[in-house]
């Protein structure tokens, strides 16, 4: 089984295959465990995607929310392929060269959002730095193509960086995504071992000039932790984060896909989640969600209400 296990991630990942194997811890807390999918929606959720042809980060990053999730119809579309151009050390999407953008995707997300009667969709990518414009214009026509088809539904997008892009951030702005979010993964220290090739204070100005181009749009970023930070660090990490106006934060448990992947330093409990918790709001996020099995999607139609419910209460008690 770990044979079978290390060869796939070989696979997935020729860019990892020199790296030395980290021991998968296979026994997980309590509080992480999650039940194997079996809900009929969660099946005809899956039978969606397929039929539109739509990749999902919720698969390709082996999500462990994803039967909950699907059975609820709620699901976080991938676009412009399943095969990324970074090697971050905590991925599970397949590295590579990515095939070209496929021309309908747009057309057929629309359909798949208008199909599940979605509220809210949450449309992401992978990195394509192949790109003049890192795929921007496709997530500006992929925003469009949604309004067009179901204009009820609010629009959050997760995007790269965009990093050596120039312009590509203001298309993305001008199509008007209800939540513009972009994350960090994780403290500025550990960027060279977990994301190499991007870089902590790129991604802080991305979110700090989405602000500055259309104040009327909500951020969102967020960080894994158990990857080895300390605390002293997750907490600079919000301070960042507020200084970018940054409206929600997210912090979740880092899981280890595979040996080839960056270790688990550790399992941080839930009561060190709710800490977190606490602190953010008081540092003055309009939204946090930390908790060990928080995902940058997780529960974010629910969370984007509640978002635009305290943006209400705050612009209300300031008047």
């Amino acid at each position: 089984m770990v044979e079978a296990i290390e060869t796939k991630a070989r696979q997935r990942h020729p860019e990892k295959a020199h790296r030395e194997d980290n021991p998968v811890q296979r026994r997980k807390p309590d509080w992480i465990r999650v039940k194997a999918p079996t809900s009929p929606v969660y099946h005809e959720t899956r039978r969606i995607m397929r039929d539109n042809k739509l990749v999902t980060v919720c698969e390709e990053a082996a999500c462990p929310n994803i039967g909950e999730c699907w059975a609820k119809k709620h699901a976080t579309m991938m676009i412009m392929g399943e095969i990324c151009t970074r090697g971050c050390t905590f991925c599970n999407v397949a590295t590579g060269r990515p095939d070209r953008l496929a021309p309908f995707e747009p057309t057929n997300v629309a359909q798949a959002v208008k199909t599940l009667g979605l509220e809210h969709v949450v449309v992401t990518s992978v990195d394509r730095d192949d790109l003049e414009d890192g795929g921007a214009a496709h997530f500006a026509a992929t925003i469009t193509a949604i309004r067009e088809a179901s204009p009820a539904t609010t629009i959050e997008i997760l995007t790269p960086d965009f990093l050596r892009k120039p312009g590509a951030l203001e298309v993305v702005v001008a199509a008007k995504p209800d939540v513009f979010n972009h994350n960090l993964e994780t403290v500025p220290r550990l960027y060279g071992e977990v994301r190499p090739g991007a870089r902590y204070f790129h991604s802080l100005r991305l979110l700090s000039d989405v602000k500055r181009l259309d104040p009327s749009l909500f951020t969102k970023s967020g960080i894994m932790v158990g990857l080895g930070e300390s605390r002293e660090e997750v907490l600079q990490v919000m301070d960042d984060l507020r200084s970018a106006d940054v409206d929600f934060m997210t912090i979740g448990q880092y899981l280890q896909p595979t040996p080839k992947h960056h270790a688990i330093d550790r399992f941080v409990t839930p009561d060190e989640f709710k800490e977190y918790e606490r602190r953010a709001y008081g540092k003055g996020f309009l939204m946090v969600s930390a908790s060990p099995l928080t995902r940058s999607s997780y529960h974010a139609g629910e969370d984007f209400a509640r978002l635009r419910a305290a943006r209400q209460a705050h612009l209300a008690g300031a008047a």
